[in-house]
């Protein structure tokens, strides 16, 4: 706690034991309100103004400090001022009270409950951020939570000071006018519970849900200004019309046909997306190519001897579209026409929230799916447009291997495709504006990427901008040159790059040019993507998105992730809607080694400002990896302090990607390390990793003083009840400890 914080921390212990001395919480009692009325009101009729003024000043202060006696003053402001003069007085009081406890609340507490439960924080802070005015307001109407404990939990939020006073001061004006107005009958008035009957508080509930009421007309309200506005058709074709047939469509589509709806499914190209023909299977056909010819090149090692590799690349990529081919089928036409979805091939366009035209033809339906995808973002780059150049989706055409390759951006797909490039024999230079590999990554993890693939041959510029592309060589010869920039000792250092292939991959955005959206009013974030709520809703209450064209994740599992928010929201959202949740969603780097994640690493703690250990287990120590000679890398695992409960797992190294899925469950399921270290592992496998993890951690919190006891125990089982002690307590026999630090701890001894 900082010096600020234990200051205001000490003032407001000293207010509030000065108040409670000076017993004003003992006299605020309905007995003594009610001896001291006439006391009371004499007092304001000599001094009007003081004594308003005193009585403001003492209830915001009861109020700012949640003293018990803000609901007997709330009475006697009625008796003693009148139900106008009282209702102005208190209105204020209290609200403005509530707001100091808010702020002393937040001041306290909100960044140490922050640090240690951000995980959790978020997703309430988002909700807040989009409907913390609506909730805050529902709480004030409703008597039955305690307005002190509503001031110091909204403490805690990022709700915004002023609509937390503004909706305090408007939603509470009811229950305070009813308490006000009570006060003026206050000789007839024999508990301050008579004030709220049950009948009334369960009216006052109900008017408690006049906000989530008001969100339902709104919707309703929207739904019908759409309608006059665009003409919503009588009937539907449709339950839903999905667009796009990458990954997120063609899950859209399944979860809608097994549901029962009427589904069908719009796709200009061919079914599956980038995932089938750019991207994820290409690329890891790709990847499994280039990482036999480097092991090839590495046989020496164990004794094998082998010429170098010849790589004929026209071969190469002939098996990476034959892995296409192999795959297709599964997201085939026939194959999702045979579960009742229809199919329909053509560019699909939105004349109405409910009528999309593909052609000729145009389909009714009740809700859409946006599942257009992503593509390459190119840069602004002088020079560009004179460039042939290849992206992670046209790269699959090539027939010949590039003998100088230039890849910009060093993301997750600059460093698989620039890595496996030069293993397969092309001379690769990776230029990277930021100073490290994978800029989402621990450094730790990066450079461990970085080191592997400067080894293999990939030239690596750090800190370094692509300036412009020249026509020709620096200095004859053919290909064509990139000019960059990077910092030097003394400034900018320029250098040229000779390249006969450019690859971009600094970016995904997303498609969606053509389909009419912007006539509609849909609209786009600042990144392209579609502007969607948390349960994937666009601002239109029946066009709905997911996959690449929502965002935040640009990778398959997450766009079927979101698929069935989307889906499930749209068929049923009139009664629940789902709010999507990336909390445990694993990412995989398929580079030689693997890079994988899982929740939080260490980059996004600190600036998150969560509290956590890190327990680490090096590959070099696993009996698998060291008999396969796979000992690069390690499982990096973070932790809540003195606790079990994974926050994130990190790892680098041979199979990183299949290893991940245990953490992914652990977390999903609440599963601490106490229990991976109590799960049975086959021996000798990559999966001991994770129980060797577990063991680290539990090592490292075991309970040192019961295991001292334990110790003298079984020495006392061994040698009798007579035991003579040294003058530091122990005796003579000494036994290693099995801490890592290598200390010994000596035992008692028998007499001799």
């Amino acid at each position: 706690m900082n010096r600020y914080r234990i200051t205001l921390l000490l003032i407001v212990l000293a207010v509030i034991v000065i108040v409670l001395a000076s017993g004003v919480t003992d006299a605020l009692t309905l007995d003594t309100v009610k001896a001291e009325q006439a006391r009371f009101q004499a007092w304001f009729a000599e001094s009007p103004w003081q004594v308003a003024g005193g009585y403001f000043i003492v209830y915001l202060v009861m109020a700012a400090l949640s003293l018990p006696g803000a609901a007997v003053m709330t009475v006697l402001s009625g008796a003693l001022f009148g139900l106008g003069w009282g209702l102005l007085i208190v209105s204020f009081a209290s609200s403005l009270g509530a707001t100091l406890a808010f702020l002393i609340a937040r001041s306290l507490a909100r960044r140490p409950v922050e640090r240690r439960f951000g995980q959790y924080l978020d997703r309430v802070n988002r909700g807040i951020a989009r409907e913390g005015a609506f909730y805050l307001f529902t709480l004030r109407l409703i008597p039955l939570f305690p307005f002190f404990i509503i001031n110091l939990v909204f403490g805690l939020t990022r709700i915004r000071t002023w609509t937390f006073y503004w909706v305090s001061q408007v939603g509470m004006l009811p229950g305070t006018a009813l308490y006000v107005n009570a006060g003026r009958e206050l000789g007839n008035l024999d508990s301050l519970q008579a004030i709220l009957s049950p009948s009334l508080i369960v009216a006052l509930s109900l008017v408690g849900l006049f906000p989530f009421l008001a969100r339902r007309a709104i919707d309703m309200l929207k739904r019908r200004r759409l309608a006059k506005r665009f003409g919503k058709p009588a009937g539907f074709d449709y339950d839903i019309v999905v667009i796009g047939a990458g990954s997120a469509g063609l899950v859209a589509s399944y979860i809608g046909a097994a549901l029962k709806a009427r589904v069908a499914l719009v796709e200009r190209d061919r079914l599956g997306g980038d995932c089938l023909h750019a991207g994820c299977v290409p690329s890891k056909a790709f990847i499994r190519v280039a990482r036999l010819a480097q092991e090839i090149r590495r046989a020496d090692r164990f004794g094998i001897e082998v010429a170098a590799p010849r790589i004929d690349f026209a071969a190469v990529m002939a098996h990476v579209r034959q892995a296409v081919r192999d795959i297709e089928p599964h997201d085939s036409p026939e194959r999702y026409r045979g579960l009742g979805v229809e199919v329909v091939q053509g560019e699909a366009r939105l004349q109405s929230p409910w009528e999309v035209r593909v052609g000729e033809r145009v389909l009714t339906t009740r809700h859409v799916i946006v599942a257009t995808g992503g593509r390459p973002k190119l840069p602004a780059l002088p020079g560009l447009d004179g460039v042939d150049v290849l992206t992670s989706d046209n790269l699959w055409q090539l027939e010949t291997l590039p003998e100088r390759l230039v890849v910009l951006g060093g993301g997750p797909i600059g460093c698989e495709l620039g890595q496996s490039f030069a293993r397969l024999g092309s001379r690769v230079s990776l230029v990277q504006r930021s100073d490290q590999l994978l800029p989402r990554e621990d450094r730790d993890i990066a450079t461990e990427v970085a080191v592997h693939l400067e080894h293999e041959g990939v030239k690596l510029y750090f800190g370094t901008s692509a300036v412009r592309i020249e026509a020709g060589p620096s200095h004859g010869g053919s290909g064509q040159t990139l000019v960059i920039e990077r910092p030097g000792e003394t400034g900018p250092v320029t250098e040229r790059l000779i390249f006969d292939r450019l690859l971009v991959a600094t970016g995904r955005e997303a498609v969606i040019d053509g389909l009419g959206l912007e006539a509609l009013g849909v609209p786009t974030n600042a990144n392209g993507t579609l502007d969607v709520d948390e349960t994937l809703r666009s601002v239109l209450p029946n066009i709905w998105a997911c996959g690449d064209v929502a965002g935040p994740f640009q990778l398959t599992h997450a766009a079927a992730h979101q698929a069935w928010h989307a889906t499930v929201n749209a068929l049923f959202g009139d009664f629940k809607r789902f709010t999507v949740n990336y909390r445990n969603l694993p990412t995989v780097t398929f580079t030689d080694p693997e890079v994988a994640r899982v929740g939080l690493n260490e980059r996004e703690a600190r600036d998150r400002g969560v509290e956590f250990e890190v327990t680490r287990y090096a590959f070099n120590e696993l009996d698998r990896a060291i008999a396969e000679g796979r000992t690069e890398g390690f499982v990096k695992v973070l932790t809540v302090p003195g606790k079990d409960r994974i926050l994130g797992a990190s790892l680098v190294g041979h199979g990183a990607g299949e290893l991940l899925s245990e953490f992914t469950l652990a977390m999903t399921q609440g599963i601490g390390l106490n229990k991976l270290l109590g799960t049975i592992h086959p021996y000798p496998t990559y999966s001991e990793a994770a129980k060797a993890t577990a063991g680290m951690w539990k090592n490292a919190h075991k309970p040192e003083r019961v295991l001292s006891w334990l110790a003298r125990y079984f020495a006392w089982r061994r040698h009798g009840r007579d035991i003579p002690r040294t003058k530091e307590g122990q005796a003579g026999e000494e036994v290693p400890d099995d801490r890592e630090t290598g200390d010994r701890v000596r035992l008692p001894s028998s007499k001799r």
